[in-house]
């Protein structure tokens, strides 16, 4: 996933454009860009930020760089904002989500003569290709909306131009996109949070499909957006910063909900109850509040200088950043049943090789894993998250036990099932916990608090839209 922030503002819109940006980091970990539209036209800068902060890379620029409308982004994957010279005039674009047929479309430009110059890693750039199935169209918004009808998968996205920024969400909206004011001054942005230090307040949750025109007058409607949401619930459940919210819930409470589903459904003896930090700290606060049972912090995690572990787009780094940023604290650990609450388990590897081994090393009696989330099964269609079945720990307990690939997954989906209970049990000792308990999927629906149908559950379900 990437975070995408613009400002438009009567004055200089740098400095909220600087720190709304920045306060995205959490979404990406590969490169960060900025465009401002100056007196003398658009101006851009884009820096890798792998192993350093945005902060860093960008100071000198923040600078320099003024004008009164920008847009900003932290990329997952490819460089952003990608500028181009077209038929509509100069215009800056970030981008957030997953084309799963780019290559499809790139193909179909290249037989209308186009070509790319953004290549990331030897890696089509979505964000260009966006772009040019924008220009496709007879004006901006009728390319957006020719880009939305074209693209399976997922993008929000901001353009911006001499006259302002427009603003469109995903016609199903997995992604968000809010709008902030302040005074006559007006920001839009993926995390809410954003808004609090730079004095916004939400003035509208973009609705799926719809797309904005923001200038220093205000907001303008292009195109009114769907009921159709497929909001991904992952958003809650890990990628989203806690003090975020969306469609109105906010995050933190979302997870200390999780955690206090994961406690009812438990009778296990514990000692204490530990989250697996950042993100797995709110559910095990949830869990604590609900069982009664001390909340404690066996793992300490050291925050400068190491991202989330689950961005990086490779297993060593993810495996070298969740080795080196956990840091065991023995005394709290030796002869304790502890019950250690994440968000989810991907791959396992990091859970198995670093965390549990940690605890083992340090004279644990007991681990019993409680996951926020069921069992992940199908690779993410919509952003950039897991890209491939052999990645996820669920289907390669399912291929053992099997001794296949199996194509009908129902009865692992199942929670009641004797086949869901053996690719448990297989996790379990393929991570060397004690116990092993996931969320079921109604009650993760319900600690977030929206109907199922407004959710994107294609990661546990493996149904999309309807």
């Amino acid at each position: 996933m990437s975070g995408i922030f613009g400002s438009v503002s009567r004055d200089d819109c740098s400095h909220d454009l600087f720190y709304g940006t920045d306060y995205h980091s959490h979404l990406g970990t590969q490169f960060a860009g900025l465009a401002l539209w100056q007196d003398e036209g658009l101006v851009r800068k884009i820096h890798d930020i792998r192993g350093s902060q945005f902060k860093a890379k960008f100071y000198e620029d923040y600078q320099k760089m003024k004008g009164n409308k920008g847009i900003g982004v932290i990329s997952a994957i490819e460089e952003q904002p990608i500028c181009v010279n077209s038929k509509f005039g100069p215009f800056a674009i970030v981008t957030n989500g997953f084309i799963d047929n780019a290559q499809d479309l790139a193909k179909q430009l290249y037989k209308r003569g186009q070509s790319f110059s953004e290549v990331t890693d030897s890696r089509l750039n979505l964000t260009e290709l966006v772009a040019k199935i924008i220009i496709q169209g007879e004006d901006i918004i009728d390319g957006i909306e020719k880009m939305f009808s074209k693209i399976d998968g997922s993008c929000s996205l901001l353009l911006l131009n001499k006259d302002g920024i427009y603003a469109a969400r995903d016609r199903y909206g997995y992604t968000p996109l809010i709008v902030g004011q302040r005074d006559k001054d007006w920001a839009v942005t993926t995390e809410t949070f954003a808004f609090s230090n730079l004095g916004f307040k939400i003035k509208k949750y973009l609705q799926p499909g719809e797309i904005i025109f923001i200038d220093e007058e205000g907001i303008k409607t292009k195109r009114r957006g769907s009921d159709t949401n497929q909001i991904c619930a992952f958003l809650w459940i890990y990628t989203g910063f806690p003090a975020s919210s969306y469609e109105g819930i906010t995050v933190e409470l979302v997870r200390e909900r999780c955690g206090r589903f994961l406690a009812k459904a438990d009778n296990i003896k514990k000692d204490i109850v530990a989250g697996i930090p950042d993100s797995g700290t709110t559910h095990a606060i949830g869990y604590a509040i609900e069982s009664k049972v001390p909340f404690r912090r066996p793992l300490v995690k050291y925050t400068p200088g190491f991202d989330r572990s689950y961005t990086p787009p490779s297993q060593e780094t993810r495996d070298l950043i969740a080795k080196m940023k956990l840091i065991p604290i023995q005394e709290i650990i030796k002869g304790k049943r502890i019950v250690i609450c994440d968000d989810s388990i991907v791959r396992g590897t990091q859970l198995k090789s670093f965390t549990i081994q940690k605890l083992k090393e340090c004279g644990v009696k007991e681990v019993h894993l409680r996951i926020a989330c069921p069992p992940l099964m199908f690779p993410c269609k919509f952003n950039y998250s897991t890209r491939s079945i052999d990645e996820l720990a669920a289907r390669r307990a399912i291929r053992v036990i099997a001794g296949k690939d199996v194509k009908d997954l129902r009865p692992y989906l199942d929670e009641r099932s004797p086949k869901y209970k053996k690719m448990v049990e297989w996790i379990t000792k393929d991570l060397g916990a004690t116990t092993l308990k996931y969320q079921k999927l109604n009650d993760m629906v319900s600690a977030i608090g929206l109907p199922k149908e407004k959710l994107c559950l294609y990661c546990w379900t493996g149904r999309g839209p309807r």
